[in-house]
């Protein structure tokens, strides 16, 4: 199965010192042993270079050349395959913005999810649950919680 990747799922398994880190890495290794590979869309790694360049989220954040080396290293790995907005994926944005009453602070996860569901991923994997639950077409995968 293809399961697309959220900006905190990739922030803890990339930052070695971030406290899920080691879940993160079992995670990822179990899904790929379990023969699964990842979707990732551009607007994850945007959001992934803006998180560990911030001095407010890390006591040694990365410099922004670091930031994008890391970023590259991540869109070009094997078990990625790249996932872009498609002509399907605005109207499927906008109709669950409508639907669900969303507004401005949901967005970017509002458009991540439109994106994996245009390209037919039907499963994140992501710490923030929330973010992609209410959809209630997604199957949600966390650090700590998958078998």
């Amino acid at each position: 199965m293809i399961r697309g990747l959220d900006t905190t799922f990739l922030v803890e398994a990339d930052v070695q010192g971030h406290p899920q880190h080691t879940a993160a890495r079992e995670l990822m290794a179990a899904l790929l042993d379990a023969g699964d590979s990842f979707a990732l869309a551009p607007q994850v790694l945007t959001e992934f270079i803006q998180v560990v360049t911030d001095s407010r989220r890390f006591s040694e954040p990365l410099t922004m050349a670091a930031a994008i080396e890391r970023a590259e290293a991540w869109w070009g790995a094997a078990e990625i395959a790249p996932v872009f907005p498609s002509e399907s994926t605005v109207p499927v944005f906008c109709g669950w913005l409508a639907e669900h009453g969303l507004g401005r602070r949901r967005l970017l996860d509002t458009m991540l999810a439109a994106t994996y569901w245009s390209a037919g991923v039907r499963s994140i994997v992501t710490s923030n649950a929330g973010d992609f639950s209410l959809f209630d077409c997604f199957e949600i995968i966390r650090p700590g919680e998958w078998a």
